[in-house]
């Protein structure tokens, strides 16, 4: 008996000496083979005064699910738990494991591969098939550690990066990573301004002092908010925002342009089919080998359709003039230029000039965005993880489900034993 129990606890790396192996058999169950161990879990002493002396009363019959290398073979432990009556202090009790908490019939180690699987981009629906739980078990693991990622109130990083994504509802969430570790700070359920300032408001004047920059996109309350808060702290405008919104202004006049001519020209043509190369560096543009197109009835280089592209207007070929002066201004960190630039007279366009009017609105802003190496870029691809998770998700209802699963997907996480965020599942 000593070694098959033995060989048992061995094959399921059970080493809790007050449990005794039986017998094991197999049984369908809802047309799934089942393999059942009987086990008996003994009550050595009382709990209560630690007397030796007990009066053994019957056995509790508890099925617990167990982990098992292959999904389409459940593995449950019919434990029998001994009920004993202390004959010193007179009092009841029952044999508890630490294979499974009480009042429960999920083994610990169950949870811990659920919870190692959750740290993973993988839906909870499959999670749970692989474990043969439930939905509802995987989602009360999930919750169980969420309690692990409280708010500190002690510190904030020296560089910030703020942003937002889509989540709950399609709401936006405020998203606040630390610039050099690249680490989640904060995320909030709201953007609002007020909410905001009632967050960083709970931080001590030392730890709001401690920060030097905050990366952000052009959100105008974004920058009330670091003002208000952290005095110290430079206000600096992501480089990717500034180029993206730069773009969209320039294709939005080539577009405006484009369908001030007949469908079936060479001006619409070249304005339409390659817009791609518009947005592109001029120096890496093709300047050699000329290709023909179809779309133009032409053989030319890509350089070639740009220059003709834009000499159909002069606002076209100013804004795109300025607009490569500017990509070149961010490369070289030249400020000169940039507040040239910004300040630039020419006919570019309305929604052109509107953009240098929100560059010049935030012109210290700007400079320091072309200046400085804090970029959001690190923000930008922590969002892109989130998007692909709800994706995997197809959504989430539940923004605390949704906090603790970025929170448990982090590498620093997933670097720790899951034992560690497992307290109370």
């Amino acid at each position: 008996m000593s070694s098959f129990n033995n060989c048992i606890k061995f094959d399921l790396d059970i080493k809790e000496k007050n449990i005794v192996f039986k017998d094991y058999f197999y049984k369908m169950v809802q047309m799934k083979k089942h393999k059942i161990y009987e086990a008996e879990l003994i009550q050595p002493a009382c709990p209560y005064c630690g007397s030796l002396a007990l009066l053994h009363n019957g056995h509790l019959i508890t099925n617990i699910r167990y982990l098992t290398a292959n999904a389409s073979h459940p593995v449950t432990i019919r434990l029998a738990k001994q009920r004993v009556r202390c004959r010193d202090c007179s009092r009841w009790s029952m044999a508890q494991s630490e294979l499974a908490s009480k009042y429960c019939s999920i083994s610990n180690a169950s949870k811990l591969k659920i919870l190692s699987a959750l740290t993973e981009d993988r839906s909870m629906t499959s999670i749970a098939r692989e474990n043969n739980v439930s939905v509802n078990t995987v989602q009360r693991v999930l919750g169980s550690c969420s309690h692990r990622f409280l708010d500190s109130y002690e510190y904030l990083p020296a560089h910030l990066a703020f942003a937002e994504f889509k989540g709950v509802d399609r709401q936006l969430h405020f998203i606040c990573l630390d610039g050099d570790s690249h680490q989640v700070v904060q995320i909030l359920r709201t953007r609002y301004k007020k909410n905001l300032l009632k967050y960083f408001g709970r931080f001590s004047p030392q730890a709001r002092a401690n920060v030097r920059t905050v990366t952000l996109d052009l959100n105008f309350y974004y920058q009330d908010i670091v003002r208000a808060c952290s005095p110290n702290a430079q206000i600096v405008i992501d480089r990717f925002h500034m180029i993206q919104m730069l773009t969209r202004s320039f294709n939005s006049l080539r577009v405006k342009v484009m369908k001030t001519f007949d469908k079936r020209s060479r001006q619409y043509q070249l304005l339409k089919s390659p817009w791609k190369l518009y947005l592109k560096k001029y120096d890496e543009l093709e300047k050699i080998h000329p290709r023909y197109n179809w779309h133009y009835k032409d053989c030319l280089t890509q350089a070639q359709v740009v220059m003709e592209g834009i000499s159909a207007n002069t606002a076209l070929e100013n804004s795109y003039n300025l607009m490569q002066s500017f990509m070149q201004a961010i490369e070289t960190n030249n400020t000169q230029e940039l507040k040239s630039l910004i300040t630039s007279k020419d006919s570019i366009g309305t929604l052109m000039h509107k953009t240098l009017l929100t560059f010049k609105y935030n012109l210290k802003a700007v400079l320091n965005g072309a200046a400085l190496p804090d970029s959001n870029g690190c923000l930008e691809g922590f969002n892109r993880k989130i998007k692909q998770s709800e994706r995997t998700a197809f959504g989430y209802s539940n923004f605390i489900n949704l906090l603790t699963r970025i929170r448990l997907e982090e590498n620093q996480y997933k670097e720790k034993e899951p034992n560690s965020l497992l307290m109370t599942a």
